[in-house]
This record gives C-alpha cells, structure tokens and sequence, in this order.
C-alpha cells in the first residue's frame, strides 16, 4: 500500500486515526499501531511478512540475552548481526551473488524480495548494536519493539528511525491537537511533491531511460531525461519523507529529518549531509566510524572511505550500476577532501554548478539498467556519440510536462519555505497557508482518481 493512493487516503489512515484515538491507553494505542502496520505490510506483500515477524521475535530475545548474558554478549552480538545480515543478503543479493560474482548463470532461485527490507533491517541493526553498546536498555515489550519496527509511517521507504530516538516516545508520548494538525500538514506537502511534482517527473525520465532507444537519444533528450530523474527521484524520496514524519506526528513521534535541500550544495559533502540524512548518519556511526574513520592513516582512511560507498552502493541493490555509482561517490569524496576543500570555497558560484553536474552525472548511473546504457548515456550528455543537437522535439509527447519540471527546479530550493514561514506568522496568513493545503490535497486528489502515473522509486529497495 502507498501513501499515494486512493485505498490509504481515504480508508486506511483515516480508519486507524479512528480506532488509534478512541483509546488513550498507551498499551492498546501500541497494539493498534503494531496491528495496522502489520495490515499494511501485508496488503503490499503478504508472502513476506513472516520474515519480518521472526526477525522481530529473534531480535527481541537476542537483545535481551546481550544485555543480561555478559559472559556470552559478544559471541550473541555476532550471531545476531550474521542472522539480520544473512536474511538481508538471501533476499537481496543471493542470486546477484550467484549469477554475477560467481558466474553460475544456470543456479537462480525464484526469491520474493521482501517490501522495504533494506529499511527495516537497518533499524533492528542499529537497535541490537546499540544494545550491545550499552547505549540503549533492551526492550522487555515485544508489543512496543514491534511496533518501532514495523511502524507504517516509516517502514517502507524510511527514514531510518534509530530505536534510541523514539524509545521515550514509545511508552511516553504526548499526542495532542497541535501535533496532529501539523502532521497533516507536512503530510499534504508531501504528498504534494509525490503526486504533482514527483509523478510527472517521473514520465519524463522514463520516456528517455526506458522508452527512447539509446541510438534515437539526442543531446537535448539526455539532458531532460537526467534533470527530469533528478527532481523525480528528490521530490518522490522527500515527499515521501514528509509524508513519514507528518504521519508519525499525528501519531505522538518525532522523526529525524531526512533532507534539507540537497540541491543546493556547493560540494559533494555537503550533497551527502543534505541527502537522505538517516542512512548517510547510519554508515557513518555504524560502519565508517567503527573502520577508524578519519583518524587514521591516509591509506587506511581512503580504504574506509571505499568500504561505507561500496556498502552504499550496494544498499540500494544488487547491480552492477549501484556499485559503480557508490563507487564513483567514494572517489570524488577523496578527491575532493585530498586536493580540493581548500578551494572550494574560493570558487563561490562555480562550486555549486560543478557539485550540481557531478550530482545529474551520478544519477545517471543510479538510474541505468546495465553498463551500456550507463556509457551510452554519458555520451549523449556531452555529445560523444555523434547526436548532438539542442533541438527538443515534441515526437515523445513530454513537452506539455516542462512546466511541472520549473516548478519542482524552483521548489528544490528553501525560498518557498521561508515565504510559507513568513506567511504563517498571523491568523490570516495562517488560514490562507491551510487553504493553500486543501487545494494541494484536491489536486492530488483528482490526480488519483484520474488514474495518472504513480511509481515509487524506493519501493524496491
């Protein structure tokens, strides 16, 4: 089930609002929140639902057994951390291992990949190395685990929820009025984003990546295609995003933010402290800084440098293309703190439209599907492949969907936040702000019932 659709907006959420608040026990607001997230997972994908439940059941005791176990925690720690890696690696990386880093192209096993599985194995990751660290107190509730893990708002698509940010929350949340009305209110500017902005990008970048021959691109098309991915797969992960930390407010939880406009940055650090902020701080507190880090020698830290991009990389999928781009993201950040930092500054607008190219470039390996499209399409950017030409024809029917992509260029920006800010700051505002809201959610709205485009990038991951 999405967020973005019909069956969610007008059934599910409003349903379990319902049946969430008629209660204000915390034990059966937690059961309500455990059940309906359970429903939602298996609406989308009920063969694998069982995964996620014994993971939960394994984790629970495991993390109790740690804590209580001194003698034997590290060994239990190990085996811990082999069992989520291992189902994590079956349902994801198994054939991928077999058929492409083997090369036994004839042993393939039909593997359902389960909904969201990279997100929610992360979590429990970060909740049992936190126990074993002793920087959180295992949970005795399995009711109260269950819900952290499979909370809906979050599960699919993030952000990455550490247990130790919400563990207060979970027996001792205040929900009131104030935090269900804003709630709503980043919800539709999320779902704003996802149906407006975000779909119609969506239509674009599919028309050049998957429905134009790579022979029949021309430069133009090239460039649309890979801007229109860009603004897509931002306003379609943000918007998501919002989305997540509005729901979970109206349910009483405060979620970490996940994106602080990431196409404004001026290097490619600071792309990655703007992007997808959870699993950037998750690498970076569980793995990169566990390697040594940056306090260590030049060598070692350019190795830890390429183990936490590889693991990035490989994160988001078993490809070939997810590899090259963690890769690529590995080497330009040393390149870029080894002979670089010092001037970049000094460059002052040039700096944000180098950051801004190596961003579009990279993203046209994450959005391939094999090497040669990836070569193919970094050939028609610069006019290699004996296709150059500025001309945009309208022969693909996409130039009546340019103005949604200005739109989402101006929008990428903090200016209309802060003019939404400035807005808000006396009833009047403030009531023209929650109107301007109630069209977005009809405009969505029609866009549903209308049957228009509605994919989801980090569906699959």
């Amino acid at each position: 089930m999405l967020f973005s659709s019909l069956t969610f907006l007008l059934a599910f959420l409003p349903l379990v609002l319902v049946l969430y608040y008629i209660n204000n026990n915390r034990v059966y607001r937690n059961i309500i929140l455990l059940i309906s997230s359970l429903i939602f997972y298996s609406w989308g994908e009920p063969r694998t639902i069982m995964v996620m439940i014994i993971t939960i059941v394994v984790n629970y005791f495991m993390a109790i057994m740690i804590e209580e176990k001194e003698k034997y925690r590290k060994v239990l720690f190990i085996i811990i951390c082999v069992f989520n890696i291992g189902i994590l690696f079956f349902f994801k990386y198994f054939n991928f291992f077999i058929n492409d880093v083997l090369m036994l192209k004839n042993v393939t096993l039909s593997i359902v990949l389960p909904i969201g599985i990279s997100f929610y194995t992360f979590q429990i990751l970060s909740y049992v190395i936190d126990v074993y660290k002793k920087e959180v107190v295992a949970q005795r509730s399995i009711i109260k685990l269950g819900a952290y893990v499979t909370m809906f708002p979050q599960l699919i698509a993030g952000p990455i929820v550490r247990y130790q940010t919400i563990a207060e929350e979970l027996t001792n949340r205040k929900e009131n009025i104030d935090d269900i009305a804003e709630g709503l209110r980043r919800f539709i500017i999320g779902l704003g984003k996802k149906i407006i902005i975000a779909n119609q990008m969506a239509i674009i970048a599919d028309t050049v990546y998957q429905n134009i021959p790579l022979h029949d691109l021309n430069t133009m098309f090239a460039w649309i295609g890979t801007i229109a991915f860009a603004l897509q797969i931002y306003y379609d992960f943000s918007g998501y995003s919002d989305m997540a930390i509005g729901l979970g407010r109206m349910f009483g939880f405060h979620f970490v933010e996940n994106f602080n406009y990431p196409y404004i940055a001026t290097s490619i650090t600071d792309f990655w402290r703007r992007w997808h902020i959870s699993l950037s701080s998750w690498f970076r507190d569980y793995v990169y800084i566990p390697l040594g880090g940056s306090r260590c020698s030049k060598l070692r830290w350019m190795f830890n440098i390429m183990v936490v991009w590889s693991l990035t990389g490989l994160w988001h999928g078993a490809s070939y293309n997810f590899i090259l781009w963690g890769l690529y993201y590995g080497v330009l950040l040393m390149f870029e703190k080894l002979f670089f930092k010092k001037y970049l500054d000094k460059l002052k607008g040039l700096n944000y439209l180098i950051t801004m190219l190596i961003v579009l470039i990279g993203w046209v390996f994450f959005n391939s599907i094999s090497v040669e499209q990836i070569i193919y399409m970094l050939r028609n950017l610069f006019g290699f492949n004996g296709n150059f030409s500025l001309v945009l024809l309208n022969n693909q029917g996409i130039l009546y969907l340019l103005p949604y992509m200005i739109i989402a260029i101006i929008g990428m920006g903090p200016w209309i936040n802060k003019l939404f800010v400035e807005i808000r700051n006396n009833t009047i505002g403030f009531t023209i702000y929650d109107l301007y809201l109630v069209i977005i959610l009809v405009i969505c709205l029609i866009f549903l019932i209308n049957n228009s485009y509605n994919p989801f990038i980090y569906f699959r991951f």
